[in-house]
């Protein structure tokens, strides 16, 4: 009896960690099913433990194009959503400069626009460019190159708490190709929700390889496919 009492306790506590470190969403986008970690920010923001689209933390899950919400077999100007023209491209949503497109002075993306929050639910939402940096600071977490199932990628750990998210270094769809950051064979490029004011054709993210962590000042363009890791809305 005392065996099988022994038994059963593994075997719940193999599910219970199972539950802890998925990330399967329901076929209607049930937000509560969908993991996340509190990694003691100051801000209070509770990061995904997977990138949309993905059932595994090491997963790529999709790629989108800043402003899009689905996936898509080419990401270039002319086949990209706000793009009135072809390429050079005009812009007809998210511009602030006359000479990209319509001005709107749009430079967070609304919720509509959101990967996120269109394909995770209403509890969840892209982050700000100020939410990825705060992820990154020193300050508040220490960041590793590991490996996860075969997957390179940053470990990012709360220095408060302990608790950790695992970013897999997964790359960005040029055209119909997989590519990865210039000079790094290996590297993950994660769209936050901030345009980059100055250049409209741009717009904020996250990156990292194996020998960096930060988010560009100059932004990445638009219509490339990235992938999203999400936060927690309040």
């Amino acid at each position: 009896m005392k065996t099988n009492f022994f038994h059963l306790a593994v075997l719940m506590a193999a599910a219970t960690c199972f539950t802890l470190t998925s990330c399967d969403k329901d076929d209607d986008k049930e937000s509560k099913s969908v993991q996340y970690v509190d990694l003691g920010l100051p801000s209070g923001t509770l990061w995904a433990t997977c990138n949309v689209g993905a059932t595994n933390p090491e997963d790529a899950g999709d790629y989108f194009s800043w402003g899009e919400t689905a996936p898509k077999d080419l990401y270039t100007w002319p086949n990209y959503k706000w793009n009135s023209a072809g390429e050079p491209p005009v812009l007809s949503k998210y511009c602030t400069e006359e000479t990209q497109g319509t001005v709107d002075n749009l430079t967070e993306l609304e919720l509509a626009d959101d990967a996120a929050y269109v394909n995770m639910g209403d509890d969840w939402c892209m982050p700000t460019a100020e939410q990825c940096r705060e992820l990154i600071n020193t300050s508040y977490t220490k960041s590793e190159w590991e490996r996860v199932n075969g997957v390179y990628g940053r470990k990012i750990t709360s220095l408060t708490n302990g608790n950790s998210i695992f970013i897999p270094a997964v790359g960005h769809r040029v055209g119909g190709t997989l590519a990865f950051n210039e000079g790094d064979l290996m590297s993950g490029l994660y769209w936050s929700s901030t345009l980059i004011e100055d250049n409209s054709l741009n717009a904020c993210y996250l990156a990292l390889s194996s020998s960096s962590v930060g988010v560009p000042t100059d932004g990445g363009i638009r219509f490339l496919g990235r992938s999203v890791r999400a936060v927690r809305r309040k």
